[in-house]
């Protein structure tokens, strides 16, 4: 028994000792199989790998389905700081968070998407969870930026798609270039997009995706960095210390080195060599190795992709590499650059295999899947947080100023417009939305030019005007491109200027029923005329309009009278208010002829009143008639009884009406201030007319200066008052301030289009300054002939002001001149509007009262009242 102690014990000491030998055998056996059988392990891996990327697919797709889109649309006076900018890009770092707890990182992502498709210049939209749509909405903006939510967006297919994704190249730590505010960090991208054409399919779209930086992550960047610093400066120190060396080494055994030795006092100094001391590593700066990355504030990852397409071939690469040569702008010493290789003249990048499909996924769901070195601050991307601003020069794209079509009845034309690219395109508003225009600028500048070619084009569309000008140069103008045989039967020219020996005239009697007026809106019409052009008012001469209003009335229901006994031809006309007042005989006649047909009131004031008013009172109402019958041109126009001029006619069957007055004389101011008044009167007398049924009709007024200062309020109340009736006012002036107050003040109120050509400094001042002084007077001032800068209203909002040139006739209506035509429209015009010569209306005119007095004999109660006044009797004469 005791001799098999010792071997037992020996036994088990051996196999103590053998088992580490023997787990470390199983060890290098395992590695041995494993090295032998290493796709296994790979696989494995890969398996792993494959299901865990699958689950989180899934869980992030499920996720993106729980997003929202808001879209926020700046007005034109959005000019936020820095600081504004600063928290809404804290507002989408945070909000990138509000997913739920099971979301991976990838979902957990807030977008910027800015978009062109040809319906605006730059669409703002920002997507992200849906938890975050309430700290989304309320933007530090204030109200310069609205926000509303946004609908899905469904592209159709392009035939051709470029998609690139851009990291950061340069100093991991290094931040982009600081962008001003002014000009916008925009604007690059914007010129970019420019020239997108929608009707070619263009699209051009960047998507960047904001992602609250890890902090795992961020930790283990951060150690890597300062590793890499930390053995950067050792191999600084090492490389410092060899140039040490080698440069001690060379210096001794150079022969100033030996010579400085035997030279020296100290014997044996020379025998070895110097002790050099290696320089010691600088120690690491945290702050400078870790750059934008030391601190933990406002640091985010992200993503940014690009996609353009087109339906024509090159388009969608050239826009790519617009919009590469617009993110230079952010360069610095980081920048950034398209991901991918390039192979000589071929590059592959996102386009192609083994990257295409994941910026796909990543497109569709809105993943965040940023590279590695796509760190940046808040600070960095001030530029693209933010909607364009005022300091954003946008394009004019078709979408927001539609192009004119000729014969559309839709469309207004206002110019001609170069667009970034060169392209040039006639531009025009929309009908209905321009309901009031107004041109200001110096003479010859091209107002009247781009007022006509708008009028012409406005009447080929069937639609009916006026154009009312005093100098009559317009007419010849316009008569090349009017004359087509479409239009002849709706043209009438009332031209009073007198050419010729024996001029054609037409007539007008303002005090005509023959039309079916209501006779207390002619009194009223007429009253307020002479008024208006008189200045007078119910302090300054009371009583000079009551005996106007009074005598009006009753000549107005003798004309009633003789239009329901089927004689218009018997009509009195102004120029018999002078026997009315002074004739006892014929006042007496036709106040029996009428006394049915006034009220008491009147009755009373011609019995009471009027027989004690002295024969003084008279002039004041009487002169003014005496200069219209003293011009035989104004005698003729007015003197007839059944006048020819109709403008409520004209307004409802589209007639294009050229009316021009003939001076800016005392008696021109009054017959212009009957046209006008006349004409407000037609356009408020359509409240007979339901307003789904009223024709458009647009008056054009040349020397707006001329014709307000012969009726300053009526123009002034039709710039108020004619978009109820669907009359729409363009009035052309070379000096807004020359204006009266009421007309200027509604004119500029009420303006839908605003225009400006060259001229003084201080003439263009009122109008810049309803822009806002952009663009400034001095730049307005220096345009070239025909240059305009306009303001208009298309789909509820303001576009411009921008520049555009004025349509020439002969260039934008080359096609429709007929000018071999002319005198057949000449024709036509006159006999649209009655216009017979000079003499014979004159005639008429004279023998007019003899008619009417003798209708009132016929038409008094006792049925002999004889009224007799020669023609020499008449006005004096």
């Amino acid at each position: 028994m005791d001799s098999a102690a010792p071997y037992v014990t020996g036994h088990a000491d051996e196999t103590a000792a053998g088992q580490p030998i023997g787990l470390l055998t199983s060890l290098v056996n395992a590695a041995d199989w494993l090295y032998d059988h290493w796709y296994l392990l790979s696989l494995a891996i890969a398996a792993c790998w494959g299901v865990g990327e699958m689950v989180v697919r899934r869980l992030a797709a499920r996720a993106s389905v729980e997003r929202m889109a808001l879209e926020l649309v700046p007005n034109r006076h959005f000019d936020p700081g820095l600081e504004e900018i600063f928290r809404r890009g804290v507002q989408l770092a945070r909000a990138s968070t509000a997913m739920p707890w099971w979301a991976p990182r990838r979902a957990k992502a807030v977008q910027i998407r800015l978009r062109a498709d040809g319906t605006a210049p730059l669409r703002y939209r920002v997507e992200g969870p849906a938890g975050g749509e309430r700290l989304l909405s309320i933007t530090p903006f204030g109200p310069d930026v609205s926000v509303k939510r946004a609908r899905p967006i469904v592209d159709e297919p392009r035939t051709h798609t470029v998609r690139a994704e851009f990291i950061l190249r340069g100093r991991l730590t290094s931040p982009l270039r600081e962008v001003p505010l002014s000009p916008d960090p925009l604007q690059p991208l914007v010129d970019a997009v420019s020239d997108l054409r929608a009707e070619l399919g263009d699209l051009a779209e960047i998507r960047l995706d904001l992602q609250r930086a890890p902090k795992w992550a961020l930790r283990a960047r951060r150690l890597q960095l300062m590793s890499a610093a930390r053995r950067s400066e050792r191999r600084e120190a090492q490389r410092a210390a060899r140039w040490l060396r080698q440069d001690a080494g060379s210096i001794e055994d150079s022969w100033g080195g030996q010579l400085q030795q035997l030279l020296s006092d100290r014997r044996g100094s020379g025998s070895g060599r110097r002790l050099v001391m290696p320089p010691v590593p600088r120690r690491v700066e945290p702050a400078e190795a870790l750059g934008k990355l030391a601190e933990d504030d406002h640091l985010v990852r992200v993503q940014l992709l690009v996609m353009c397409a087109s339906n024509t071939e090159g388009r969608a690469q050239a826009r790519l590499a617009q919009l590469q040569a617009g993110f230079d702008v952010f360069g610095g010493r980081s920048r950034w650059a398209m991901r991918g290789w390039r192979l000589g003249p071929w590059r592959v990048g996102a386009d192609h295999w083994p990257t295409r499909h994941s910026f796909e996924r990543r497109w569709n769901l809105g993943h965040c899947q940023p590279p590695r070195a796509n760190w940046v601050r808040l600070e960095e991307l001030t530029g693209l947080l933010k909607p364009p601003t005022v300091h954003c020069r946008l394009p004019v794209l078709a979408g927001d100023l539609p192009t004119f079509a000729f014969g559309n009845p839709e469309l207004l034309l206002q110019g001609i417009y170069r667009g970034p690219d060169g392209r040039q395109r006639l531009v025009a508003t929309y009908a209905e939305e321009t309901l009031f225009e107004v041109g200001v600028g110096k003479a010859g500048g091209g107002k009247t030019e781009r007022a006509l070619a708008q009028a012409i084009g406005w009447a080929h569309a069937g639609g009916g005007l006026v154009f009312v000008d005093p100098h009559r140069d317009s007419w010849p103008r316009a008569t090349p491109f009017l004359a087509h045989e479409s239009l002849m039967p709706r043209i009438a020219l009332i031209d009073l200027n007198g050419l010729g020996p024996n001029p054609r005239v037409s007539s007008w009697n303002p005090l005509g029923m023959h039309h079916g007026q209501a006779a207390h809106e002619v009194v009223e019409s007429i009253a307020d005329a002479y008024a208006s052009a008189l200045a007078w008012d119910d302090a300054t001469a009371p009583r000079a309009l009551t005996i106007l209003t009074a005598a009006l009335t009753v000549l107005v229901a003798v004309n009633e009278a003789a239009c329901q006994a089927g004689r218009p031809e018997d009509q009195a006309t102004i120029f018999h208010v002078r026997a009315l007042l002074t004739d006892a005989a014929f006042r007496r006649a036709a106040l029996a002829a009428v006394a049915g047909r006034v009220d008491e009131e009147t009755r009373s004031w011609w019995q009471v009143v009027f027989p004690t008013l002295p024969p003084d009172a008279f002039a004041v109402v009487l002169n003014p008639i005496a200069r219209l019958a003293a011009n035989p041109i104004t005698r003729a126009f007015l003197g007839q009884p059944v006048g020819v001029y109709n403008i409520r006619a004209a307004m409802d069957s589209r007639m294009i009406v050229w009316v021009c007055p003939g001076g800016n004389g005392p008696t021109d101011r009054l017959l212009t201030a009957l046209l006008a008044r006349d004409l407000l009167r037609a356009a408020r007398s359509r409240r007979d007319t339901p307003e789904g049924r009223r024709v458009p009709f647009r008056p054009y007024f040349d020397e707006l200066i001329t014709l307000t200062g012969a009726a300053p309020e009526t123009i002034a109340a039709m710039f108020e008052d004619f978009r109820k009736y669907r009359c729409h006012v363009h009035g052309m002036t070379q000096l807004l301030s020359r204006l009266p107050t009421a007309v200027r003040l509604s004119l500029v109120q009420n303006a839908s289009t605003l225009a400006s050509t060259a001229g003084s400094k201080s003439a263009i001042a009122p109008i810049t300054a309803e822009w806002g002084d952009n663009p400034s007077p001095d730049r307005v001032a220096t345009m070239e002939r025909f240059e305009h800068y306009v303001s208009m209203n298309v789909h509820g909002r303001r576009i411009g002001p921008i520049q555009l040139r004025g349509p020439h006739l002969d260039d934008v209506f080359a096609a429709l001149a007929r000018p071999k035509d002319v005198p057949a429209l000449e024709r036509a015009a006159h006999a649209n509007a009655g216009a017979l010569p000079l003499d014979q209306l004159t005639d008429r005119a004279a023998k007019q009262l003899e008619r009417v007095a003798a209708f009132l004999a016929e038409h008094s109660p006792a049925g002999a009242t004889a009224v007799h006044l020669s023609k020499e009797k008449e006005f004096g004469r």
